[in-house]
C-alpha cells in the first residue's frame, strides 16, 4: 500500500478534532448516497416507463417487418416463401395486405386502415393478447376485429344484425367517377371482436382476412403490402437481413421495431437524454460538498501537511491523500446509495408498493447497464471534485501554514 493511500485511509476512518468538518464530511457523504439513490432510481423508473410504452406497440409491431423498395407492394414468389420457411433464424413469417379505407356503420364514417392478415399471424405478433370482447376472425371469412377507438367513433356493438359494417375501397385508374360503383370497391363485414392497444392503434387498424383484403385491393394472390417476421431467440439481425436481401434481391427495405416507430423512438431516446442531465447537473452541485469538505479537512490538517512535507513528502503525494480520500468517500457513498435504490427498484418490482391505478403498478425496471452509468456518473464527478480540492495544496499553503 503506498503511503498516500495509507493516509488517506486513516483520516477517512478517524475524525476530525473539529466538529464543523465532521459535520461537512458527514453531509458530502450523505449528499452522494441520497443523489446516487435518486439517479439509479430515476433512471430504473424512466425504464420501466419505456418499456412499458413500448410494449404496447409489440403487438402490431413484428421483430422485422418486409417494405416494397418502390410503390405500395410486392410480389412474393413460392421460392422465396420456401427459402423463408427454411432459414434457420425465421420461426415464422406473416403475409400483409393493408390500405386505408372507409368504414361505414349506421349512418357513421371513419377512415382507417383495413389490414389484411394470414392464418399464421398471431404466431408472428401477440394481437389475441388484447382482445377484449369477442374473438379473434377466422380465415377466409368477412369477419374483422375492430380496435376500440374505432368501435366507440362508430356506436358499434357485436352481433348487431341490424346494421351492417361496410367498407369502402378506392378503385385505381383514371376518369370521370359517375357512381360510387365506380371509384369504390364495397363489402360487407362482421365484427367477430374488439381489441384494446392504445388510442392510436385502436383508431387505426381494422384487421380483416387477408384474402377478403386482396380482393378488394384488387391484388394477385402473391401480392402483398408486407412480410412481418418473428426472429429465434438470440439471432443477430445483421445476418438476417443480408439473407432477406439476398432472398428478394435487395428490392426490399427490411424496418425493426426501432425503425417502424422512429419517432417514438427518438422521443423516448431524447427525454431519457434530458433526464440523465439534469440528474448528472444535481449530482455536480451535490458533489460541490464533497469538494468543499476536501478542503475544510485540507485547512484542518495543515500542521500535519506542513509535518510530511517537511519529512520529505512531495506536493503530489500530498495531494493524493486528499484525492483518496474523496475517491474513498465517493466509493462509500456509492455502495450504500446503490444498495438503498436496488433494494427500493426490486421491491417495487416483486410487490408493486406503488400503483398508478388500481391494478397497475408504476413501472420500473433493473437493468445492469442504469448501475454502470450511474457508477461511471458518480465516480467520474467525484474524482474530479476531488482533485479540484486536492490541487490546493501547494508550496505557498506550505510555506504559509
Amino acid at each position: 500500500m503506498s503511503f498516500s493511500l495509507y493516509i488517506a485511509k486513516r483520516y477517512t476512518i478517524s475524525k476530525s478534532k473539529s466538529s464543523a468538518v465532521n459535520i461537512i464530511t458527514a453531509i458530502a457523504a450523505l449528499g452522494i448516497i441520497a443523489s446516487t439513490a435518486a439517479l439509479f432510481i430515476i433512471m430504473s423508473a424512466f425504464s420501466g416507463l419505456r418499456e412499458f410504452t413500448v410494449a404496447f406497440t409489440n403487438a402490431t409491431d413484428p421483430e422485422l417487418r418486409i417494405l416494397p423498395d418502390l410503390g405500395k407492394s410486392f410480389f412474393v414468389s413460392a421460392e422465396q416463401e420456401q427459402e423463408l420457411k427454411n432459414s434457420t433464424e425465421i420461426i415464422n413469417y406473416t403475409k400483409i395486405a393493408e390500405e386505408r379505407v372507409l368504414f361505414y356503420f349506421d349512418g357513421k364514417e371513419q377512415v382507417a386502415y383495413l389490414k389484411g392478415v394470414d392464418s399464421v399471424y398471431t404466431t408472428v405478433n401477440p394481437i389475441k393478447e388484447n382482445i377484449i370482447e369477442g374473438n379473434w376472425l377466422q380465415s377466409e371469412t368477412s369477419q374483422v376485429v375492430v380496435g376500440y377507438g374505432i368501435m366507440s367513433k362508430l356506436s358499434m356493438g357485436l352481433f348487431d344484425f341490424n346494421n351492417d359494417l361496410e367498407v369502402f375501397v378506392p378503385k385505381p385508374g383514371k376518369g370521370l367517377i359517375n357512381s360510387p360503383e365506380d371509384g369504390f370497391k364495397k363489402a360487407k363485414l362482421i365484427p367477430i371482436g374488439f381489441y384494446s392497444i392504445n388510442d392510436d392503434v385502436d383508431s387505426k387498424y381494422v384487421f380483416g382476412d387477408l384474402g377478403l383484403a386482396q380482393e378488394l385491393l384488387q391484388f394477385k394472390p402473391e401480392q402483398v403490402t408486407a412480410l412481418e417476421i418473428k426472429l429465434a431467440p438470440n439471432t443477430d439481425e445483421t445476418v438476417v437481413r443480408e439473407k432477406l436481401n439476398t432472398i428478394f434481391k435487395n428490392k426490399v427495405k427490411i424496418k425493426n421495431r426501432a425503425q417502424i416507430n422512429e419517432s417514438l423512438y427518438k422521443m423516448l431516446n431524447a427525454e431519457n437524454l434530458v433526464t440523465y442531465l439534469f440528474c448528472s447537473l444535481v449530482v455536480i452541485m451535490t458533489l460541490f460538498c464533497l469538494a468543499g469538505a476536501l478542503i475544510m479537512l485540507i485547512l484542518d490538517k495543515r500542521e500535519n501537511i506542513k509535518t510530511l512535507f517537511s519529512l520529505g513528502t512531495t506536493v503530489n503525494e500530498l495531494r493524493n491523500i486528499f484525492l483518496y480520500q474523496g475517491i474513498f468517500i465517493t466509493t462509500l457513498g456509492v455502495l450504500i446509495g446503490l444498495a438503498i435504490s436496488i433494494s427500493v427498484v426490486l421491491i417495487q418490482q416483486h410487490f408493486s408498493l406503488l400503483m398508478l391505478t388500481n391494478t397497475l403498478a408504476y413501472p420500473v425496471q433493473f437493468t445492469i447497464t442504469n448501475i454502470l452509468i450511474v457508477i461511471s456518473t458518480i465516480y467520474v464527478l467525484g474524482v474530479l471534485a476531488s482533485w479540484l480540492a486536492a490541487n490546493r495544496i501547494n508550496k505557498k499553503l506550505l510555506e504559509n501554514s
